[in-house]
């Protein structure tokens, strides 16, 4: 499986902090719409993530809960019916929650960070540092903490639980 470091925080000021990722950046943004249903899973998450009607990924991932940078695996796979896809394993599996958020992806390097607009959560920073096969987790982790730096970004704002989780603790969970 696939690794990297994440560390996901709330934020306040979207623009603000578009403007200094922008300065980091390899590059212009990506805007991507993205529908994420999440499956009842005991050895981890599954969601399958809808980006148009004909395009979707399955992704499994796990993930400890935990504030500041963390160790993600996943695997992916790529879907070309993903309401047929949604609607199969909801029968199997049953849904555990919805997602819906607009995600402005900038790259540094080999570091995805999105700024995430989350349909009823509010703004998040979220960053993923991709890590090679022959790379440790501490040398991720060096690089995600010299970004919080970078940004500006308050150790009492980073977010330990997938928006899925704070979703569903507010109540606010999305279904069809």
């Amino acid at each position: 499986m696939a690794r990297n470091i994440e560390i996901k925080a709330r934020i306040d000021d979207f623009s603000a902090l578009y403007e200094k990722i922008a300065l980091l950046s390899d590059g212009l943004p990506d805007i991507i719409e993205q529908d994420d249903t999440f499956f009842v899973c005991p050895h981890g998450r599954l969601k399958l993530r809808t980006l148009a009607p004909d395009r979707g990924e399955l992704i499994f991932y796990q993930r400890p809960d935990k504030a500041g940078p963390k160790t993600s695996f996943y695997t992916l796979s790529e879907t070309h019916d993903p309401d047929s896809l949604r609607e199969t394993l909801t029968l199997a599996y049953g849904a555990a929650g919805r997602v819906i958020k607009q995600r402005t992806l900038f790259m540094t390097g080999r570091t995805r960070l999105h700024l995430d607009r989350v349909k009823g959560l509010g703004d998040y920073l979220e960053f993923e540092v991709v890590l090679a096969d022959d790379e440790t987790q501490e040398q991720g982790i060096a690089i995600a903490e010299d970004l919080l730096e970078r940004l500006g970004i308050d150790r009492q704002e980073l977010v330990d639980q997938a928006y899925v989780d704070l979703l569903n603790a507010k109540g606010k969970h999305l279904h069809d």
